[in-house]
């Protein structure tokens, strides 16, 4: 592995679009982040939001909600080296609330590792906990397998999730996956800056392809005049081309990345439940999908939604619920034939890409090793 060089560098970063006035004016603002998206070997972008306002919800004279609105900045910093750690400040304003550090990508073929959560829409102390497991464990970047907040409409919910990981963000890396509980929310897509169209991308470090793919499509809502085959109807089809044009893009970009060493994909709800309420929805899911992850050699599948933690194997592609991020525990109740391990507990994975295999690691919430499973670098 390369010496990553430290440079003391600070970035005076302005919001895109955004009048200088309004970043004059940020000192005495709530501030969310910053934070960081969208790595490479020598880009990065940088996100923060503002407070703008609040909207005061009544029920006679009695108060019973402020909603916050904030305006979402982006910097997008190019020209960086590979394998560099750099610092930043967005507001320059004599504190620490504008500051952060990064590492860039590296830019060739080189052992590195990242760490993987899910569900962490609420009992907000448990999320912590794990937040504060991943930040001791120093990944190179984050990925949330879905259910982020528990109602992507709710801005109070989008306070708690980045209070509760401000430190971990605005120095790693945070990919994220749409979950239900997303709702598809504009909230999700001003807060975030994603590659490709946000909903479903793709990035790589060195030989490693990591595919982030979005299992719940538009957020729609069934006419109440709808009843039993028609109902049923409509929840099949609404999103079915949708669905038919992401398969398409994924299996498209399999086959371009057919050399990569290693291959990662995401999406929320498992492809293996092992919760009786969900075993036939996974079986769905999988007549749909196919065999496309085992025909390419993916490594790994990992998902969240059922929250315990279960390895499945099959084909030679590890499936991995790791959905034990904060949300109440489910009763595990429906093993699966293709079930290696499972846990009803609070936890993690630190994933460890080598030269040669990768290495991934369950670990509790109390960082105790549930499991540990080999994946040899693809042939």
């Amino acid at each position: 592995m390369s010496i990553r060089k430290i440079l003391g560098v600070v970035f005076i970063v302005l919001p895109i679009l955004t009048q200088c006035t309004q970043v004059e004016q940020v000192e005495s603002l709530e501030i969310i982040g910053p934070y960081l998206q969208s790595m490479s070997d020598e880009e990065v972008t940088i996100c923060w939001a503002t407070l703008e306002g609040i909207t005061q919800i009544l029920d006679g004279d009695s108060v019973i909600q402020n909603v916050k609105q904030f305006e979402n900045h982006k910097s997008i910093i190019t020209r960086l080296l590979p394998n560099t750690t750099y610092s930043y400040d967005v507001l320059k304003d004599g504190t620490d609330n504008g500051k952060g550090t990064f590492t860039t990508f590296p830019g060739g073929i080189e052992p590195f590792h990242f760490a993987v959560l899910g569900d962490t829409r609420t009992r907000h102390d448990f999320h912590q906990r794990i937040v504060d497991k991943i930040i001791d464990e120093d990944p190179l970047f984050v990925v949330n397998t879905g259910d982020l907040v528990s109602k992507g409409n709710s801005m109070d919910d989008w306070d708690h999730f980045f209070r509760i990981n401000d430190t971990l963000i605005r120095n790693v890396p945070y990919y994220t996956v749409l979950g239900n509980h997303e709702q598809d929310s504009e909230n999700y897509y001003n807060f975030f800056s994603l590659p490709g169209n946000e909903s479903y991308y793709f990035f790589s470090v060195g030989d490693a392809l990591f595919i982030t793919l979005d299992m719940e499509g538009e957020n729609h809502s069934a006419p109440e005049f709808l009843e039993g085959e028609s109902r049923d109807a409509f929840w099949n089809n609404i999103n079915k081309k949708y669905f038919e044009e992401e398969k398409k893009w994924l299996e498209n970009l399999l086959t371009l990345n057919s050399d990569a060493g290693y291959i990662f994909v995401f999406f929320h709800p498992t492809y293996y439940s092992i919760k009786e309420s969900r075993v036939e929805d996974a079986e769905l899911r999988r007549e749909f999908w196919g065999d496309i992850f085992e025909r390419h050699n993916v490594t790994a599948v990992l998902n969240g939604h059922d929250h315990y933690y279960h390895h499945a194997e099959h084909g030679g592609t590890h499936y991995i619920v790791t959905a034990g991020g904060g949300a109440p525990l489910y009763d595990t109740d429906a093993i699966q034939p293709e079930t290696v391990k499972y846990k009803k507990i609070e936890h993690f994975m630190r994933v460890d890409v080598g030269l040669e295999q990768a290495t991934m690691k369950a670990i509790d919430i109390n960082g105790e090793l549930i499991e540990e499973i080999v994946a040899e670098r693809r042939k």
